[in-house]
C-alpha cells in the first residue's frame, strides 16, 4: 500500500491535471492479496490518452520507488470515456465496486458491463489464454521459477472464470472457489483447487502440487463444456 501510494504521488507529479484518478485494484482492493502471487494492479483514468513513452516513465518511477514492488506492477489506464487504453470489462466492474482511491481530481467511472457483455469477454481472449497456458503447463517436465505463479493462477482459474460468469463481478480467489460448493453443474476438481488456493495464500512454492498438472485439460474440459452449454 505504502509503494501504491508512493507511485500515485510520483505519477500526479508527472502528469498533473492530466489525471483525473488513480487508483487501486485486484486483489489489494476486493481482497485476497497475496505477497509472493499477486499483482500490484494500479489503475489511472486520465483526460486523453497514454503514450508508450508516459507507460515506460510511470515504469521507471516504479523501479526507483522499490525494485522489488515495480516488478509485481500491473498498469490499468482509459480515458474519462472508457475507450481507449488497457481496461477491460471485469477490471472496470472492479474499479466500480472495489477500487481504492489514491489520487482524484474528478470521479469518472465507466458504464458497468452487463453479464452478457463479460461472457462474451470471459469467452474470448481470458478463456483462449487460459487453455493455451493449459497445454504449456501440462506437458512441462519440471516448473521452473518463473512459473510457480503462472501453475497457481491456472489451477484456480476455474473457479475466477465461473464466479465472474454467474455473477458479472469479481472477487477474491477465496469468494471463487466457495462459490463452487454449490454447483453441481460442472465437474471439477474441487478439491485440487482447494489445494491450490492454500498454497496460494500460505505463499508456498507450487512444486507440491506439479504432479497434478495431468489434471489441467480435464479441468479445461469441464470449463469448456460449460461454456458451450450456455452458448
Amino acid at each position: 500500500m505504502a509503494f501504491a501510494r508512493a507511485l500515485a504521488r510520483r505519477c500526479d507529479h508527472h502528469f498533473g491535471e492530466r489525471v483525473l484518478g488513480i487508483y487501486l485494484i485486484g486483489s489489494l482492493a476486493h481482497g485476497g492479496f497475496s505477497p509472493r502471487y499477486s499483482d500490484i494492479d494500479l489503475a489511472l483514468v486520465v483526460r486523453d490518452q497514454l503514450s508508450a513513452d508516459d507507460l515506460a516513465l510511470i515504469r521507471d518511477e516504479a523501479v526507483a520507488e522499490s525494485g522489488l514492488f515495480a516488478r509485481m506492477l500491473s498498469l490499468f489506464w482509459s480515458d474519462r470515456a472508457f475507450r481507449i487504453g488497457r481496461f477491460p470489462p471485469l477490471d472496470q466492474v472492479d474499479l466500480i465496486d472495489h477500487a481504492l482511491t489514491l489520487r482524484e481530481r474528478v470521479r469518472v467511472r465507466p458504464v458497468r458491463p452487463t453479464q452478457r457483455q463479460i461472457r462474451s469477454y470471459l469467452r474470448g481472449e481470458p478463456l483462449r489464454n487460459w487453455s493455451d497456458e493449459v497445454l504449456r503447463l501440462a506437458a512441462l517436465d519440471a516448473l521452473a521459477a518463473e512459473d510457480h505463479k503462472r501453475y497457481l493462477r491456472a489451477l484456480l482459474y476455474p473457479a475466477r472464470f465461473l464466479l465472474s460468469w454467474a455473477t458479472g463481478t469479481i472477487a477474491s480467489n477465496d469468494d471463487a472457489v466457495a462459490l463452487l460448493e454449490n454447483r453441481a453443474d460442472i465437474t471439477l476438481d474441487l478439491d485440487l483447487m482447494k489445494r491450490a488456493l492454500r498454497c496460494r495464500n500460505q505463499g508456498c512454492d507450487a512444486d507440491a502440487l506439479f504432479a497434478e498438472r495431468s489434471k489441467l485439460p480435464a479441468q479445461q474440459d469441464a470449463v469448456l463444456t460449460y461454456v458451450h452449454r450456455a452458448e
